[in-house]
């Protein structure tokens, strides 16, 4: 597949996990317990229920791995080319709509592999996105690349010192931006199961 088709339908897949958690999540009573938290806290979404899907409705594969869903599109029109990826969607706490959504892309042979990080469209683009995998951790900066309706996009690409890094991580990381009003927005990032989801998504 061509690169700006395979982005196209990367961006395509994203939208439709989002939109398919939004579904989820809108239609169930919330039974998880957390501790209070400031407002506009981020906690990590669940994942989407499976769903059968319709004749004229992509067919869509999942699977959890901790933390992280690999999730596999494939369009009943050509292209039929599958599309999978593995993320992390993260909601606001109190609010049963997804917030942002952080993905690997599945890794093509001799080509870097690319995270994906995608947060609301009232980001500001004069500040780079952050990822962390602890305090301590310097951790690794991109510029956004691209706003759509569907949110803005930041992407990274792993060495593979980091993946090594993000591999062995067992705190809970965050992300980083700023909104338009320059306020720092900070979304935790889970790293279980991170290796095992690129493990079962690089066999795809």
């Amino acid at each position: 597949m061509r690169n700006l088709d395979k982005m196209a339908a990367f961006g395509v897949a994203a939208a439709l996990l989002i939109a398919t958690a939004g579904s989820v999540l809108a239609q169930q009573a919330p039974v998880q317990r957390t501790p209070p938290q400031k407002p506009g806290a981020v906690t990590p979404a669940p994942g989407p229920a499976a769903q059968p899907p319709s004749a004229d409705e992509p067919q869509r594969t999942t699977a959890t791995y901790g933390d992280w869903i690999v999730q596999c599109v494939t369009n009943t029109n050509p292209p039929s080319e599958p599309v999978c990826d593995m993320a992390q969607v993260t909601q606001l706490q109190g609010k049963n709509i997804p917030f942002s959504r952080v993905a690997i892309a599945h890794p093509d042979k001799g080509q870097p592999i690319k995270l994906i990080v995608q947060v609301p469209v009232n980001a500001s683009f004069a500040t780079e996105v952050h990822i962390q995998t602890g305090d301590d951790d310097p951790g690794i900066i991109a510029p956004f690349t691209s706003c759509t309706p569907n949110g803005c996009f930041a992407e990274f690409a792993l060495k593979d010192d980091m993946m090594r890094k993000l591999r062995a991580a067992t705190s809970v990381g965050k992300v980083s931006f700023a909104d338009a009003g320059a306020h720092t927005v900070t979304v935790p990032i889970s790293f279980n199961g991170f290796g095992a989801a690129f493990d079962a998504l690089a066999k795809k």
